[in-house]
């Protein structure tokens, strides 16, 4: 086999394993923060109870809604 195209075959081969390594691992990032979202409505009444009022039910659904939109 010629070098050159041994040579093509590797950059060929790198260029597939960066494509494919790319989706897999935006795939995997998107599942993980669909799956555990990094707030939840724990965090949302504990933030408003640290500003000194009480969250209600309406406000925190809001604020969920609003941090699962963003991550679409």
């Amino acid at each position: 086999m010629e070098p050159w195209a041994i040579a093509l075959l590797c950059i060929g081969c790198a260029l597939a394993s960066a494509i494919l390594t790319f989706f897999l691992t935006r795939f995997l990032f998107k599942k993980q923060l669909r799956d555990n979202p990094p707030i939840n409505e724990k965090m949302i009444r504990a933030m408003f109870m640290s500003m000194g009022r009480p969250a209600t039910e309406k406000q925190i659904r809001e604020i969920m809604r609003n941090v699962r939109n963003q991550n679409k």
